[in-house]
């Protein structure tokens, strides 16, 4: 069977250039360089970290040094106090420097620098705790089920196969809820590794009724909601499906099927343009990543809004004002969750970037990557986001992350530009094209591991540095 929209459904960003104005200088030109602080601390330890900084303009003569301070004592630091310094930049504008022989349990405040002729520029600083043992965090990654074949059985463990599967959910006694993507079809996981069909007859396709017949065309994100309905993101369709909880039926929730950006009537007249994740909130708001219309929409008593993004995408944080035409912009965004706080979060794939609208005001903010840093959330797919408020993300370069509530990002498991497949753990461990991500009540993981045909689990330990 051939897999419908293949290049369309895994979009794979450009390589962003940074310009900045440094290097169009005049003869009067006596500014500072302009630097920005990596927004999150890397791999934090006891007594080690690692953090970095972009250059996003050189300023008015050469650049002379660049590095990180920071102290435990100074929240402002300077070159006074504690510094690294790396490699000067000359041919990338983005640099990373490893903090050693910190304090166990201490807080300390870190900034990034740069200096040119006339002086020296400090980004942002960030904050961060070292943990009080000598240990981090990585990640056991083994195979939950999926024989790796491609292929539509049903079976417990490896005796069950997949053909590509992507979005991911959990409801609230543990079972998971797969897109079968090229299958089209949505699956159940229960907690002991037992793989069934519950929707779709396998034929790419269009049709509501009874979920043994009901068709998809390459089904992505899903949600499931307090009462047990499935939401499932029917890319290829360019709308919106549900599953009853009870399991035996199969409706259009909105979108009239059209390849288009309009709001309204969530089944007459609203249309999407490849939906690719969805979420849903507690107070039954449905959230959705319209991935080619670099939108986030709203479904919410039978009508569809937008939420923020333009259609021509980009990269924008902002306060959306609809008055003023103020929507912040997205770049092919991958998928959404729901944190503890309400908020949502968007894996903002084209921009490498995890980005956070706030209720009610809407603020947009970046929380983690962005253009000018793409090693740090390369390709975000999906995301999860447990009680606590720590996120766990899918790196389509090949890596399951977390970034924790205090804003520290630990490598799991996977190698960022690795591709294969190898239960082991940490950095051991290979995927290729990571996608679906969920985490069940005991603090495991599940990953959908689109290129292998398996569904892997991901469970997180302390090792000793």
């Amino acid at each position: 069977m051939k897999k419908p929209l293949l290049a369309a459904i895994f979009f794979l960003t450009s390589i962003i250039l940074i310009t900045g104005n440094g290097c169009k200088k005049t003869k009067a030109d006596t500014s500072l360089p302009a630097v920005t602080t990596q927004d999150v601390m890397l791999d934090v330890t006891s007594t080690s970290a690692q953090s970095g900084g972009t250059i996003t303009a050189i300023g008015g003569s050469a650049l002379s040094a660049n590095g990180i301070v920071y102290s435990s004592s100074n929240q402002t630091p300077t070159l006074a106090d504690s510094k690294v310094t790396p490699p000067l930049i000359t041919s990338s504008y983005s640099y990373v420097a490893n903090l050693t022989g910190l304090t166990p349990g201490t807080t300390y405040y870190v900034r990034a620098y740069a200096s040119n002729q006339f002086g020296t520029a400090y980004g942002a600083v960030v904050k961060f705790v070292t943990s009080t043992t000598l240990s981090s965090i990585s990640g056991v990654v083994t195979t939950a089920a999926g024989s790796g074949s491609p292929g539509a059985g049903d079976g417990m463990g490896a005796g069950a196969q997949f053909n590509s599967p992507g979005g991911m959910a959990i409801d609230a006694q543990g079972n998971i809820y797969i897109s079968d993507t090229f299958n089209n079809l949505i699956r159940k996981m229960t907690a002991d590794g037992n793989v069934t069909t519950i929707a779709g007859n396998g034929t790419a396709g269009y049709a509501d009724g009874p979920a043994a017949n009901a068709e998809f065309y390459a089904p992505a994100g899903l949600a499931v909601d307090a009462q047990g309905n499935v939401y499932v993101a029917d890319y290829g369709n360019n709308v919106i499906r549900k599953i009853t909880a009870d399991g035996t039926t199969v409706s259009t929730f909105a979108g009239n099927g059209y390849a288009a950006f309009v709001d309204g009537e969530a089944l007459k007249v609203a249309a999407f343009n490849g939906p690719v994740g969805v979420a849903v909130d507690s107070k039954g708001n449905v959230f959705v990543a319209d991935q080619n219309n670099n939108l986030i929409r709203k479904i919410y008593n039978g009508n569809v809004s937008l939420v923020a993004g333009v259609t021509g995408g980009g990269y924008a944080n902002a306060t959306v004002d609809s008055t003023k035409a103020v929507w912040g912009a997205f770049n092919h965004p991958g998928a959404i969750a729901v944190g503890p706080d309400g908020n949502l979060y968007v894996a903002d794939r084209g921009n490498s970037a995890i980005r956070e609208i706030t209720f009610p005001a809407r603020v947009i903010t970046t929380i983690a990557g962005g253009p000018s840093q793409t090693a740090l959330v390369g390709l975000p797919s999906a995301l999860a986001i447990d009680a606590q408020g720590n996120m766990f993300i899918t790196d389509g370069n090949g890596r399951v992350v977390e970034l924790t509530a205090a804003k520290t990002l630990y490598d799991l498991a996977g190698t960022s530009g690795v591709f294969g497949f190898a239960d082991a753990t940490g950095a051991d461990a290979q995927f290729n094209q990571p996608q679906g991500i969920v985490g069940d009540a005991t603090g495991s993981l599940f990953v959908a591991d689109y290129n292998n045909n398996r569904i892997r689990k991901v469970v997180i330990v302390s090792v000793n540095n």
